[in-house]
């Protein structure tokens, strides 16, 4: 008997197989005609190289395991987002505002910053970033530039209306402000309820905002356990827990009122689909599994420096990656965004034949 049908049922190997035979003759389409990002380091993909900044990766042993090298992702691999293109049939990964062309922002462009946060003073302790106000800005200039390639204002809103848009932002405003007391007052000056509250308030205007630009279809990003982070643990301590419950209790706050503010967002601009996303408890669960026997480790797969937090540059890293939940103190592990993609995946778009081809390779010896 072939090995592989111990595991995984005979006939359901051969129907993908002939399947994906029939898929790759078959050009594929995207889902949809464009996908735009907006968010922090979790899904920067080289906008803040040029910038004067520490939150910049454009150096090994960042990208080790990206197509390339090196981009200013903040991971070995891909982002989440990467495998949402990817997933949406991409071709190409989406350009970063700052080196995208022409023709090429029609198919989405990526805004986001490492250390920018849904507030502009967020993150400019360790220098310049693009907060959510201003990328909105940008993708402004960008639906400008389209508008201008359509040269028709209603065919450009119909192509916008159209597109996937995702939001992956707020840890910043905790990490690098409301942890900061050496930069920030909001420790001082806010309970953890009411600092999610002014959080919450400021986006909802800039989500509106984005809707008035054509957003239509739109994924919200929640916060993940930010207390379970190698940075959090060194920093905090967890009194004999896996992580800082004290922090992920605070955080907490803020997933919950995004919940309720995606409800009144539906409930308001009911031509538009706000999503969110839970990225707390399926992480959370990934470090529970921690002690159990599972080989997956809490812990930085590069040296960092302690004062950013990100790999020391061209140091190796760890050779036995995909077991490791972070690639460095902050940024989860291109394994660990997989997961996270997948995940969602649901969420936006059936799972085409060669995403489920791919999830079950796992169980083929």
């Amino acid at each position: 008997m072939n090995m592989a049908c111990k595991t995984t049922p005979c006939w359901l190997i051969l129907v993908l197989l002939g399947l994906l035979n029939i898929q790759q003759i078959e050009p594929r389409e995207p889902k949809v005609p464009c996908y735009f990002i907006f968010g922090d380091s979790l899904v920067d993909s080289g906008n803040n190289n040029n910038l004067s900044t520490a939150a910049k990766t454009n150096y090994p042993p960042y990208g080790i395991d990206f197509p390339g090298g090196p981009t200013g992702r903040f991971t070995n691999g891909r982002t989440f987002t990467d495998f949402f293109a990817q997933f949406l049939g991409f071709e190409n990964f989406i350009p970063p505002f700052s080196t995208a062309k022409d023709e090429e922002v029609l198919q989405g462009v990526n805004y986001a910053s490492g250390s920018a946060g849904i507030l502009d003073e967020t993150g400019r302790n360790l220098g310049i970033n693009i907060g959510f106000n201003k990328q909105i800005k940008n993708h402004l200039i960008t639906v400008s530039r389209i508008v201008s390639m359509l040269k028709d204002q209603n065919l450009a809103t119909k192509h916008l209306n159209k597109c996937l848009y995702s939001v992956a932002i707020g840890s910043n405003d905790y990490i690098n402000n409301y942890y900061k007391p050496a930069f920030y007052t909001s420790s001082s000056t806010f309970s953890p309820e009411q600092y999610a509250t002014v959080l919450i308030k400021q986006y909802a205007k800039q989500l509106k905002n984005l809707y008035g630009l054509g957003a239509r279809t739109v994924t919200l990003s929640g916060l993940g356990p930010i207390g379970c982070t190698p940075d959090a643990i060194i920093s905090h301590g967890t009194n004999g827990k896996l992580c800082v419950e004290e922090v992920n209790n605070v955080i907490q706050f803020f997933n919950n009122k995004l919940k309720q503010l995606v409800d009144e967002l539906n409930e308001t601009f009911q031509d538009a689909k706000f999503i969110f996303l839970d990225n707390f408890g399926p992480l959370l669960r990934r470090v529970s599994l921690l002690g159990t026997g599972s080989l997956l480790k809490l812990a930085a797969c590069c040296d960092v420096e302690m004062r950013t937090g990100q790999c020391i540059p061209n140091k190796a890293p760890c050779r036995d990656r995909k077991f490791f939940l972070f690639f460095d103190n902050f940024h989860p592990s291109e394994a660990i965004n997989f997961l996270v993609a997948k995940n969602h995946r649901t969420k936006l778009f059936r799972p085409s034949l060669k995403d489920i081809a791919s999830d079950i390779r796992g169980l083929i010896p």
